[in-house]
């Protein structure tokens, strides 16, 4: 994959992942929010919310990092060409 791909891909992942990450907890504290569909973490009772956030934004700082090994190897290939 070019380069830019990685870059869209990790902008998308950190938005989704902080989205449903800890803005869902802010939401959750704040508003007493009950869900929606761009924040599924609050569907569930008030333990399971902040775990599943919590492992949201964890596994977008793995995606992050697998992306940007990506993105790194993509580089590699474009200055070696």
């Amino acid at each position: 994959m070019h380069e830019a791909w990685y870059r869209v891909l990790s902008i998308a992942a950190l938005v989704v992942g902080v989205w449903e990450g800890p803005l869902s907890i802010v939401y959750r504290l704040v508003s007493d929010d009950e869900g929606t569909v761009l924040r599924a973490a609050n569907y569930l009772p008030s333990p399971w919310c902040y775990v599943v956030a919590t492992a949201a934004a964890l596994l977008t700082f793995g995606v992050l990092a697998v992306l940007d090994a990506g993105r790194e190897k993509a580089l590699a290939r474009q200055s070696a060409a």
